[in-house]
C-alpha cells in the first residue's frame, strides 16, 4: 500500500498563493489593510474592515496562544485516520490573526492541550509548500 499523503492546498488559487509561497521559506504571512489597519486572515483581495483593496503582506513571529480546540477521535480521510486522536485548534497569533491548525509534538491531546496555552509554529515540509502546525512552547 502506497503512503497516504496529506491533502494539500491549490497553489494556483489567486488569493492564497502568496501565503503558501511564503510557507516554503518558513514565513507565516498575513495581510493588513494600509487604509484602516484591519488585520486580514485568511488571505483575500479585500479588507474585511473597510472593503478596500489596499492590503500589504506581513510576516508573523509564529508564536501564539490556543484560543479554542477540539480533539478529533474519528476521521474518514485516510491521511487523518492515521493521525487520530489529534487536536485541531484556533491559534491567536501574537500579531493578531487567528488561524486554524493542528497541535503537534504531544502524546495525548486530551490532556496536553489547553485554552490559553502558548504555542509556536512547526513546519511540515512538502515539495512546493509547508504546512504550519503548532507545538507547545
Amino acid at each position: 500500500m502506497a503512503d497516504i499523503k496529506r491533502p494539500l492546498p491549490n497553489l494556483k488559487e489567486y488569493d492564497t498563493r502568496e501565503f503558501w509561497k511564503g510557507t516554503k521559506q518558513g514565513e507565516l504571512k498575513y495581510q493588513k489593510c494600509d487604509d484602516c489597519k484591519t488585520i486580514v486572515f485568511y488571505p483575500r483581495r479585500h479588507c474585511t474592515g473597510c472593503l478596500g483593496n489596499n492590503l500589504s503582506w506581513h510576516i508573523a513571529s509564529g508564536k501564539g496562544t490556543v484560543y479554542s480546540y477540539s480533539v478529533v477521535r474519528q476521521s474518514y480521510h485516510p491521511f487523518f485516520r492515521n493521525q487520530i486522536p489529534y487536536a485541531v485548534a484556533w491559534i491567536d497569533l501574537d500579531e493578531g490573526p487567528r488561524l486554524l491548525s493542528n497541535i503537534v509534538g504531544i502524546d495525548d491531546p486530551l490532556h496536553e492541550v489547553s485554552i490559553g496555552q502558548r504555542v509556536e509554529v512547526e513546519w511540515e515540509e512538502h515539495e512546493e509548500l509547508s504546512i504550519p502546525l503548532f507545538k507547545p512552547i
